[in-house]
């Protein structure tokens, strides 16, 4: 059974999450790391980096925490899934939580938040949700 890389990485940062983990670890790929640079710019994430391995390189996510150790994320859901695809055109884009959260979107120019798209005028396939 294949599985799906994107909802296991939302996953496993979920999971670190909740337990209240300083750190997120899962192989890398260049779509991690731009979803991981999103969450960085969008202050949902402390930082990231790739290690480099034998067989693969290793992304791993520092997660960020308030000051009395509440969690910054809330929540993370994969929207378009491989059984599945959701597309946004230009004009009807998503909105998490009312503007509260973001969702990230696969464009022809790369990863980008929906915030970011309406300001581009560019449509593209949901990702995921992150609040």
């Amino acid at each position: 059974m294949l599985t799906d890389p994107i909802a296991d990485m939302l996953t496993r940062i979920r999971n670190a999450n909740k337990a209240l983990h300083e750190h997120a670890t899962m192989p890398s790929s260049r779509m991690k790391v731009e979803i991981a640079r999103l969450l960085k710019e969008e202050g949902y994430i402390r930082d990231y980096h790739v290690e480099k391995g034998e067989s693969f390189d290793t992304l791993v996510v520092d997660l960020k925490f308030g000051r009395n150790r509440e969690r910054v994320i809330s929540g993370l859901k994969r929207v378009s899934k491989p059984g599945r695809r959701v597309y946004a055109r230009k004009d009807r884009l998503p909105r998490v939580l009312g503007g509260m959260g973001v969702a990230i979107l696969s464009t022809s120019s790369g990863l980008v938040t929906s915030r970011t798209a309406q300001e581009r005028g560019i449509g593209g396939e949901v990702v995921a949700f992150i609040w």
